[in-house]
C-alpha cells in the first residue's frame, strides 16, 4: 500500500452510545477480514494524557468552563500527537485504515460548546489549523456524528454510573454543559461536513443494529478502493 491511508472517526456526546457502535464497527471489520488499526481517545493510561486527566478530574476547576476552550484543547491535542508519533503514523502513511473512537473532532464538540456565534466559528477554524496544520495530524476521510438527544444521553450516563458504581467526570455530570455540546456538535457537523447519524427517529430510539447498519454503509463508501 502506498500513500496516505483512510481515517474514519466516530464522534458523539457522552452517553450517545458511541463506544457500543465503535465496538460493532470494529467487529464488522474483523468479520469482513479487513485490516485496520483501532484508536480510542483520550488514552487515559498514557503519560501524554496527564493534563487532560487533571482537567477532567476537576484539578483546574470543578466546571468545564473554568478552563477556556483553547487551553483545554491543547491538553487533548498533545495526547493525539503523541499517539500519532508513537503508535499509528507509520501504519497510516503506508496506506492503512484507521478507526478512531473520538479524535480532533471531540475538541470541536466539547470545547467549542464553551463559545457561541462568531467566536465559535473562529474556534473551529483555529482548531483545524492547529491540529491538522501546525501539528500535522491527518484530517478524517469520514466523521460519523451520533446525534443523541441530551435527555436520553443523561439517562444513559446515570444508568452506567449506577451499574458500575462510578461517578462521571466534570463533563458527564454537568447536564447544561452536555446540552451545549450537542448544540455545538450540530454546528461543528455543518462547519466541517460531518455525517449525522440520528439516534432518535419517529419519536423513538433506533435500535443498535439499525444505527450500525447506517454506519457500516457510510464506512464502506470510504473504504472502497
Amino acid at each position: 500500500m502506498n500513500g496516505a491511508g483512510k481515517l474514519i472517526v466516530l464522534e458523539g456526546t457522552d452517553g450517545s452510545g458511541k463506544s457500543t457502535q465503535f465496538a460493532r464497527l470494529c467487529a464488522r471489520m474483523d468479520a469482513e477480514g479487513l485490516p485496520y488499526h483501532r484508536l480510542v481517545f483520550p488514552r487515559y493510561a498514557e503519560p501524554s494524557s496527564m493534563l487532560l486527566r487533571m482537567y477532567l478530574q476537576g484539578e483546574f476547576g470543578s466546571h468545564p468552563g473554568d478552563v477556556n476552550a483553547y487551553a483545554a484543547s491543547t491538553f487533548y491535542a498533545v495526547d493525539r500527537y503523541a499517539a500519532w508519533k508513537q503508535d499509528w503514523g507509520e501504519f497510516y502513511r503506508s496506506g492503512g485504515v484507521i478507526l478512531a473512537d473520538r479524535y480532533t473532532t471531540s475538541n470541536a464538540v466539547h470545547q467549542g460548546g464553551k463559545l457561541s456565534g462568531e467566536e465559535q466559528k473562529k474556534f473551529f477554524a483555529w482548531l483545524a489549523d492547529f491540529e491538522y496544520g501546525k501539528l500535522e495530524l491527518p484530517e478524517p476521510d469520514l466523521v460519523l456524528w451520533l446525534d443523541m438527544p441530551t435527555e436520553q444521553a443523561v439517562e444513559n450516563l446515570r444508568r452506567r454510573e449506577n451499574e458500575t458504581h462510578t461517578k462521571g467526570d466534570i463533563h458527564e455530570v454537568d447536564e447544561a454543559y452536555l446540552r451545549q455540546c450537542r448544540a455545538c456538535a450540530k454546528a461543528a457537523a455543518d462547519y466541517y461536513g460531518w455525517r449525522r447519524i440520528p439516534c432518535l427517529e419517529g419519536g423513538g430510539m433506533r435500535s443498535i443494529e439499525e444505527i450500525h447498519t447506517e454506519i457500516w454503509s457510510a464506512a464502506q463508501a470510504v473504504l472502497k478502493p
